[in-house]
């Protein structure tokens, strides 16, 4: 398997297997390459839509260029924990956040969910943030209130008083019950449609249909959400704090 930089008539061959409607993995089997170096090159220079082999390659070497010139010429890289390879670990975050991109997260947002997500402390302050992705705060901000928002990412404040921002076990869950309660309106809406438009009418029994695959993947969600959360999160008897416990039966007189 070839490894390196794409070169221009590989990036090429990747915008004609694109016009031809074809999958990211079968392009990568043709050029025999992994289906991550060919869903990361399309994604970080247009996406499939608006993906040009010439711009991609000249951007290539100007992100190459631009890291020469930036490069510290003595400096060296400090040691990663746990004895991590600093170039694997990069290759790994630039991959994930291609595929959270992929699945329609904005890059920033991917960006600070992959920082997060591969921190051991799995929390970070914002100036924390802006110096791990060389980024503005302001930039920070913006993708902390669209992840919030979604349910993937909390806050909380530490013993200094700063904001630190997690990631845990629960927010997984708790963005599956956000995403569940949000598609559940188009259950009220289409059942809305079934009135409308009449109950005895082709276009309100195509609604009700939808309404009600809708409502039982829904509630599919969440049962299993609830369950998975239960299962592989439940801590060992024993380990509940002990104000958590409530009153024990009263003695009999």
């Amino acid at each position: 398997m070839p490894g390196g930089r794409l070169t221009q008539q590989e990036r090429q061959q990747i915008a004609l297997g694109l016009a031809d409607g074809l999958a990211y993995a079968e392009i990568a089997r043709r050029l025999d390459r992994p289906t991550s170096t060919v869903t990361r090159e399309v994604m970080r220079n247009g996406g499939p839509t608006s993906y040009r082999a010439d711009l991609a390659h000249r951007a290539t070497e100007q992100r190459a260029q631009r890291r020469k010139q930036t490069a510290p010429r003595s400096a060296p890289t400090p040691p990663l924990p746990h004895g991590r390879d600093g170039e694997e670990v990069r290759r790994y975050e630039e991959e994930f956040t291609t595929v959270l991109m992929g699945s329609g997260v904005p890059k920033m947002m991917a960006r600070v969910m992959v920082c997060l997500y591969t921190t051991d402390a799995g929390s970070l302050t914002a100036a924390e943030l802006v110096q791990r992705l060389q980024v503005s705060p302001a930039s920070v901000s913006k993708a902390i209130a669209f992840l919030e928002e979604q349910g993937l990412v909390r806050r909380e404040r530490d013993e200094r008083r700063r904001e630190r921002y997690i990631v845990d076990d629960d927010v997984w869950y708790q963005s599956m019950l956000a995403s569940a309660r949000s598609t559940a309106q188009i259950v009220v809406v289409a059942r809305q449609g079934v009135g409308v438009l009449g109950p005895d009418t082709p276009a309100a029994a195509r609604l009700e249909n939808i309404a009600r695959f809708v409502d039982f993947v829904t509630e599919s969600l969440i049962r299993a959400a609830e369950q998975a959360r239960d299962i592989l999160y439940a801590k060992p008897a024993g380990t509940e704090p002990e104000d958590s416990a409530g009153p024990g039966p009263e003695a009999p007189q």
